[in-house]
C-alpha cells in the first residue's frame, strides 16, 4: 500500500519547489510515496511561517492528521518538522522517519517531534553529540535567545549607590571653633573683650527607625520560585512526583507533564521542604529525572493555576490584554492554541477573547494570568497623541492667522 503525501499553506513557488525535491526523494525510495490532496494523505506538509499556516495546523490535527511543519525556526507545535530551506537529500530523511512512523506504536502516549536537518547544518551535525530528546507530552526547552528578561542573569551597575555599610562607615568630623579676636600686641594697652561662654555641643536626637514589615512567608511553589529565597540545588519530593530545582541555571527535571505536578501549587510549602544538595547528588539524581526544562515553565504553570479563573491582581478585568509573541502552548491545555491565535490578532478584552475563540471566559482569564506572569503578555495602552507641528512664524505666517 503506498503512503500518501500532502502539501498545503504555502506559496506557489514553495510548493513547486517542495513537490521537485519531492520528486527526487521518492525515486531514490523506489516510489513508496504518492501525492494526494491534503484531505486524502496521511501526511501533511504545512508552511509554519505562512500568514495561516498555525491555522492549517489546528484544521488538520483536529482531522486526525500527521503535520509536517516547514519552518526555520528552531521549534514547531506539529508533528513531524522539516527545515527551511531543504532539498532532496532533506525530504528523503524525511520521508525515510514518516516510513518508520507511519505503523503507530500503541504503547505510545504522544507521537515524537522529529527534526529533518536542512542541508546547510547536516554536514556540521554529523560529528556532533545527539541533542537530548523532548519527553512526550511537552514543549521543547527555549532557545537562548528567546529566554525572558528574569531568565537572564542580573547585571552589575557601575553606578550604583554604594551599600549603605560603607555610608555608615564615614565618620562625621567637627570643626573646632576658632577665636577670630586679635592678639594683645594688636593694639597697645587695648582691653580686650570677654571671650563669649562656648557651650556643649549637643548632638541631634537621632530619629527612630521604623523597619519595614517583612515580607510574609511564601507558601506555595509559585510564591518560593517568585520570593527569590530558593538558593543553589533544590530537591522537593511530595506526592510521588519529586522535582530538582537549578536556581542559578534557572531548569529542572521533573516530570513530562505538568498536572503530574499540580500539587504543589495548591499546598503549603515550608523552608523545609526544600532539600539542599551537593553536586555529587545533584549529578546523579538528575540523570534519573531526565533531561532539564526551563524554570519559566514551572512560572506559567503556577500562572495558570493561582487566579482559578478570576484574573490575576493588580490587572483591570476591564482592560485589553494582547500577546508579545507566540508563546509555546503546553499539548495538556489543546484550548491554548484557540486562544493565542485570537489574543495575536489585535488587543481585546477578555469576553471578547472568549467569544473569538470559542474557549469559556474562565479558561481565557487563566490563560492570560500565565502570560502576564511570564511576560509573553501585557495589558495594551492606547499611545500618546502626536504633539502637533509647530505653527510656521514670520510674514507669511502671521498673515495665515489672520
Amino acid at each position: 500500500m503506498p503512503l500518501t503525501f500532502g502539501l498545503t499553506g504555502m506559496d506557489p513557488a514553495t510548493e513547486s519547489s517542495l513537490k521537485a525535491a519531492f520528486a527526487d526523494a521518492n525515486t531514490r525510495s523506489g516510489n513508496r510515496w504518492q501525492v494526494l490532496p491534503e484531505t486524502e494523505a496521511d501526511f501533511v506538509v504545512v508552511d509554519m511561517d505562512s500568514m495561516y499556516g498555525p491555522m492549517s495546523w489546528l484544521r488538520l490535527h483536529a482531522a486526525g492528521k500527521h503535520v509536517v511543519g516547514l519552518t526555520s525556526g528552531a521549534r514547531t507545535q506539529t508533528d513531524f518538522r522539516l527545515e527551511r530551506p531543504f532539498d532532496a537529500d532533506s525530504v528523503a530523511a524525511l520521508l525515510q522517519q514518516l516510513d518508520g512512523a507511519a505503523v503507530p506504536d500503541p504503547a505510545a502516549a504522544t507521537t515524537p517531534v522529529l527534526d529533518v536537518p536542512s542541508p546547510a547544518t547536516t554536514a556540521d551535525k554529523r560529528n556532533a553529540p545527539s541533542a537530548p530528546m523532548t519527553p512526550a507530552g511537552m514543549t521543547p526547552a527555549p532557545q537562548p535567545q528567546d529566554l525572558l528578561p528574569e531568565e537572564l542573569p542580573p547585571l552589575l551597575d557601575e553606578e550604583a549607590a554604594p551599600p549603605a555599610e560603607a555610608l555608615s562607615a564615614v565618620v562625621p568630623v567637627e570643626v573646632a571653633a576658632v577665636d577670630r579676636r586679635e592678639p594683645p600686641s594688636a593694639a597697645a594697652g587695648q582691653k580686650l573683650p570677654p571671650a563669649p561662654t562656648l557651650q556643649p555641643h549637643v548632638p541631634a536626637p537621632t530619629p527612630a527607625v521604623v523597619e519595614a514589615p517583612a515580607t510574609p512567608e511564601p507558601r506555595t511553589l509559585a510564591d518560593w520560585l517568585a520570593s527569590g529565597r530558593l538558593k543553589g540545588h533544590l530537591r522537593l519530593d511530595q506526592n510521588g512526583a519529586p522535582l530538582l530545582i537549578d536556581t542559578v541555571q534557572r531548569h529542572y527535571h521533573g516530570p513530562a507533564t505538568l498536572k503530574a505536578i499540580a500539587a504543589y501549587f495548591s499546598g503549603e510549602l515550608t523552608q523545609t521542604d526544600f532539600q539542599s544538595l551537593d553536586e555529587t547528588s545533584w549529578a546523579k539524581q538528575r540523570t534519573a529525572l531526565g533531561d532539564a526544562q526551563p524554570l519559566s515553565r514551572l512560572i506559567w504553570f503556577g500562572g495558570l493555576l493561582a487566579g482559578k479563573g478570576a484574573l490575576a491582581r493588580g490587572y483591570d478585568p476591564q482592560s485589553r490584554f494582547q500577546l508579545l509573541k507566540w508563546p509555546q502552548t503546553e499539548r495538556e491545555f489543546p484550548k491554548h492554541f484557540r486562544v493565542a491565535t485570537a489574543m495575536m490578532k489585535g488587543p481585546a478584552t477578555l469576553p471578547e477573547i472568549a467569544e473569538a475563540s470559542g474557549v469559556p471566559l474562565a479558561d481565557v482569564t487563566d490563560f492570560v494570568n500565565a502570560s502576564l506572569a511570564t511576560g509573553f503578555a501585557e495589558p495594551y495602552r492606547e499611545p500618546e497623541p502626536e504633539a502637533e507641528p509647530p505653527k510656521s512664524g514670520g510674514l507669511f505666517g502671521r498673515l495665515r492667522g489672520r
